[in-house]
């Protein structure tokens, strides 16, 4: 009977490779480096990070910072009127 991968009877190539061609790994790079080399590539990949970043032009963040605002303002207005409504039904219903 077979599958996908292969035969259930037969293993998969990767499951015959002897044990000794398998490099056994101890921690990678963090293992080979102390608390303070931790450190600065921790800061290194930071900074390759802010690198790929695409930063918005000052007319974009300004249309960005605008909507927000707008969308901030209306939730306000929306939540000022269902509160309001609500207050009015709590005080028709229990006087």
């Amino acid at each position: 009977m077979t599958d996908a991968v292969g035969s259930i009877d037969m293993p998969d190539a990767e499951d015959e490779a002897p044990e000794s061609k398998k490099k056994a790994r101890k921690g990678g790079k963090r293992g080979k480096k102390g608390p303070l080399g931790r450190l600065a590539l921790f800061y290194r990949q930071i900074v390759a990070e802010l690198r790929k970043v695409v930063w918005p032009t000052r007319s974009q963040l300004s249309t960005y910072t605008a909507v927000v605002i707008v969308f901030v303002v209306v939730m306000i207005g929306l939540v000022t009127v269902i509160d309001f409504g609500f207050a009015r039904v709590i005080k028709y219903v229990f006087g």
